[in-house]
């Protein structure tokens, strides 16, 4: 179902994109996706803006804090953060940030895994995440990308109990889907190319999303493509943040 009341630890929860133009970010996000804004009041907060979907949390922006280029941040749920971010360092991640509250949304901390993807660990507190997924404007899909596939396996099962399953056996992509349980929940990919995580946004047409991300001072990376589990475009924000958009085949 589109609409997400909780999260099985480990399964992807939540997205935000950090940047060093916040209000530019947002103007661009809601002019291509169709989403709302809602910034946070709180001084404290820094500006960070949630983003909805007929109402409904699907992502958010916030200040770049310097520690790192502009990205978007994928963040895995924890039913108990501060053991996570144990597990994290135990299994040879870094912790980048210790854990802390974020007044009374959650508790969370930022891990750099050993092959180098950066994510967040996030455990719910008022805010659960995206209420909305799997429809268009909303996350489908989160996927690493990794220099080292066998390393971040390694890591990730140890840290939230994944599993994987190889897709396809074709020696030029090494893709593995990991799972929690029986569920799907993300994948992991071998490449040279650039590495961490990466989010799919659901949209209803993927080569007008592409063609309207350049209006809007984006760039396409990868033009519009089908592929057995939709079409899908890879594309960068105007201050060079790197995202896909898949239009899922009809059922």
């Amino acid at each position: 179902m589109p609409e997400v009341s909780s999260y099985a630890a480990g399964t992807p929860c939540w997205m935000d994109v950090s940047s060093s133009d916040l209000d530019a970010t947002v103007a661009f996000y809601t002019a291509l996706l169709g989403w709302d804004a809602e910034r946070a009041p709180e001084p404290e907060a820094g500006g960070y803006t949630l983003f909805l979907q007929a109402g409904k949390t699907v992502a958010a922006a916030g200040p770049n804090t310097g520690a790192g280029p502009p990205m978007w941040n994928t963040y895995l749920a924890s039913d108990d953060v501060d053991a996570s971010a144990a597990k994290a360092a135990a299994a040879g991640g870094a912790v980048v940030m210790d854990p802390f509250d974020v007044m009374d949304a959650g508790r969370m901390t930022f891990v750099l895994d050993p092959t180098g993807g950066s994510f967040g660990i996030w455990q719910a507190g008022r805010h659960i995440g995206a209420q909305l997924v799997n429809e268009p404007g909303a996350l489908v899909w989160n996927e690493l990308h990794t220099p080292d596939i066998a390393a971040a396996n390694a890591f990730y099962s140890a840290v939230f109990g994944w599993t994987q399953e190889r897709f396809g056996d074709d020696p030029a992509m090494v893709y593995d889907v990991q799972k929690v349980g029986d569920r799907m929940v993300g994948g992991i990919y071998q490449t040279d190319g650039e590495p961490g995580w990466q989010p799919y946004f659901a949209v209803a047409d993927a080569d007008a999303i592409a063609a309207r991300a350049v209006e809007l001072g984006g760039e396409i990376v990868r033009e519009p493509v089908d592929t057995p589990y939709g079409r899908n475009a890879t594309l960068r924000d105007p201050h060079g943040v790197l995202f896909h958009a898949l239009r899922m085949p009809s059922e």
